[in-house]
């Protein structure tokens, strides 16, 4: 039966519970920044809850008042508009660079991250072309071939900042959202030969990203150095054993993890709830997952479908991306935790992401 003007509370309440959470952690990993300097405190302070979560929450609700249907109207629309905006960062005076990547643009006294953008934009336009060409995506020419343009463009732009990671992000959701619209399996090893071969080229040319695959393998080989964010978050999850120090009492926040605000927060999290906060966590973003895949999977068309899903995905795999770094079992990144790592721009977009597929829930097909 179909059902409309009802969100699924599921997902409703993983939202909140996951956005609430992650408030009071960044709060305690930001008394790290505070103890420096309470000025700096203050600016990342107010960033995070007016433009992340105070208007996050209003796009949140806008967006999950407006028919979903909107957004494959003008998909191409928002994909062209989020590529204007992200290659503003490229232009003297309006973009902004930081620790030698330029990825930001200076809106009055905020930094806005405009691969935030980006993001969504691609995804809406994939969800609106795999559902627009239907059938036709086994075909070669109408399926993987734009597939294939499509990310390349992404490419061009963002490891020209350059953002490896947000690329290996939409590049992997854009081939999940591909195999779900009916790709072709066949054309799964070109597309990971593609990926090989890109990323390889990627490592050699930054030798950034060279240091992160010989840390990842060899975590002890620099300590001081490129192992040493790696080597400080595992100490910090370490010492919160069982049930953790407590919160606010994370000591590796001060002074000994780098970003403990960005993408070390997870490492001040487990510090200070210890291995059942850290489970606790992760099984909320499986719930959160395992609610938005219910939604997508009761979409009454194919685009809300696509949609639905690769928003979820796209939250998620950066979510994962982060702990898998955190304790060891990827490379290390500069991804976010979701919800939790200090970011205006990250969350806002998050919040009114959700705030879609919770559009979205309102006309599934059967009621959950």
């Amino acid at each position: 039966m179909k059902r409309e003007n009802r969100f699924d509370r599921g997902f409703l309440i993983s939202i909140i519970v996951l956005a609430s959470t992650g408030f009071l952690i960044f709060l305690s990993a930001s008394l790290g920044l505070f103890a420096r300097t309470s000025a700096s405190f203050a600016s990342v302070a107010f960033s995070q809850i007016f433009l992340g979560l105070f208007l996050g929450t209003v796009a949140c609700v806008i967006t999950s008042k407006i028919n979903y249907r909107l957004w494959r109207k003008y998909a191409l629309y928002i994909f062209v508009l989020s590529i204007f905006l992200t290659l503003l960062v490229f232009v003297p005076g309006i973009g902004f660079s930081h620790g030698g990547a330029s990825r930001w643009i200076i809106i009055g006294s905020f930094s806005v991250q405009t691969s935030e953008f980006l993001k969504i934009g691609f995804i809406i336009y994939i969800a609106a072309w795999i559902s627009g060409v239907k059938k036709n995506i086994q075909i070669f020419k109408f399926g993987i071939m734009p597939l294939i343009l499509l990310c390349g463009l992404v490419g061009l732009i963002l490891l020209r900042q350059p953002d490896t990671d947000t690329f290996i992000i939409l590049g992997g959701t854009a081939v999940a959202m591909y195999m779900v619209g009916g790709g072709r399996w066949k054309h799964l090893p070109l597309i990971l030969l593609l990926a090989i071969i890109c990323l390889s080229v990627v490592a050699f040319t930054r030798p950034y990203i060279r240091d992160r695959l010989v840390t990842f393998i060899n975590p002890t080989r620099n300590l001081q150095g490129s192992s040493y964010q790696l080597n400080q978050s595992l100490i910090a999850i370490g010492s919160g054993q069982m049930f953790g120090r407590g919160f606010g009492q994370s000591v590796q926040k001060f002074n000994f993890l780098p970003e403990p605000i960005g993408d070390s927060i997870f490492a001040v999290m487990a510090e200070e709830f210890g291995f059942v906060g850290s489970t606790l966590l992760i099984f909320l973003y499986i719930f959160f997952t395992f609610r938005g895949m219910r939604i997508a999977m009761n979409s009454p068309d194919a685009f809300g479908g696509l949609l639905a899903f690769g928003i979820v995905i796209l939250i998620v795999t950066q979510s994962f991306f982060n702990i898998g770094a955190m304790v060891g079992l990827l490379p290390i990144s500069g991804i976010p935790l979701l919800f939790f790592s200090h970011g205006g721009t990250a969350l806002f977009m998050t919040l009114a992401e959700v705030g879609i597929v919770l559009n979205i829930s309102r006309f599934q097909k059967t009621d959950l």
